[in-house]
């Protein structure tokens, strides 16, 4: 695959040509009933509590009445037990690609696109304490799926000649607007076909080439008619992110703009519209955080889901 260019447009060229498709509450290919409505013959799920990615962490103090010697020992138990089982459970995640665990723990996120619900993969709220500018909490809410499908239609031309090297196995996208309604994202998942070597090749190619640092290098974003995010196009992208993950036969990204249409004439990578002091207009919208705080927790949700694949039945 020759290199994409090094001169890089102001803005992609192209439009998304993907309309709005019902919400399927378990699967990517169930038949759904006019409206964004379940049909009859669907069986529904309910959630009492939305999905968060983003639990805090408390440590719970050991009793005073522990010498400080015996205290300390127990802490060094509970630490050295902490990093074994870390490494254990999450051995998916910096395995080695040769390794077994790793092998299966890749093979395993391949088939993710087709046996884990809809709700799993991007719940219908995402919870993002810290991830807005200056720390400030964020809240989001799915107001559209995509039905799932390749990815003709999803990238700008050049991103998709720089990602033919892992090929395209499936592509599921959502998009998400904030507790304002001010802002829209659109978060992807690319299931390749590569395997780890493949995958490592191409994370390389990204960070070495500033590949995910180029405006046109951008995903394109999904406009679902009938919701606030019927405006966002090609033109409206203002901020993005793309993550080339080795662990796993996907790519994350996430691209995000304003809700009321405007175009942005200089879109900016979410790591320098978070950088701080930026004074760009994505920069100062939070735009860049929005980004990078879906992706990142579309992209934790992914991961939780390897270590405890769903059961399948014969």
């Amino acid at each position: 695959m020759p290199p994409p260019p090094t001169e890089s447009p102001r803005r992609a060229p192209g439009t998304d040509s993907a309309v709005v498709s019902p919400d399927p509450a378990l699967s990517w290919s169930a038949p759904m009933a006019p409206g964004g409505v379940p049909g009859a013959g669907r069986p529904v799920v309910s959630f009492g509590e939305p999905e968060v990615y983003d639990e805090g962490v408390r440590s719970r103090p050991f009793g005073m009445w522990m010498r400080p010697r015996v205290a300390g020992a127990a802490v060094c138990v509970v630490l050295g037990l902490g990093l074994i089982g870390g490494a254990v459970t999450g051995s998916w995640l910096i395995g080695e690609p040769g390794e077994p665990g790793a092998r299966d723990s890749f093979a395993t996120a391949a088939g993710l696109w087709h046996s884990v619900p809809v709700d799993e993969l991007f719940p219908r709220t995402v919870q993002g304490r810290g991830a807005g500018p200056g720390g400030a909490d964020r809240t989001w809410t799915r107001i559209a799926v995509a039905p799932d499908s390749g990815c003709a239609d999803a990238f700008d031309p050049l991103l998709r000649t720089a990602l033919d090297p892992v090929g395209c196995e499936r592509l599921l996208r959502a998009t998400y607007t904030d507790a304002t309604q001010s802002y829209v994202t659109t978060v992807g998942l690319l299931f390749t076909k590569g395997d780890a070597a493949t995958m490592t090749a191409l994370a390389k190619r990204f960070k070495d080439g500033g590949y995910a640092d180029r405006t046109d290098l951008m995903p394109r974003p999904y406009a679902a008619k009938g919701t606030v995010a019927s405006d966002f196009g090609p033109d409206q992208r203002a901020s993005w992110t793309v993550s080339v993950l080795t662990d796993a036969p996907v790519v994350v990204y996430a691209v995000s703009g304003w809700a009321d249409g405007r175009t942005v004439d200089t879109p900016e990578p979410a790591a320098e519209a978070m950088t701080s002091g930026a004074t760009t207009a994505p920069a100062q919208a939070g735009l860049g955080n929005e980004a990078q705080g879906l992706a990142d927790r579309v992209e934790r949700g992914l991961r939780k889901t390897v270590s405890s694949p769903p059961e399948t039945t014969s």
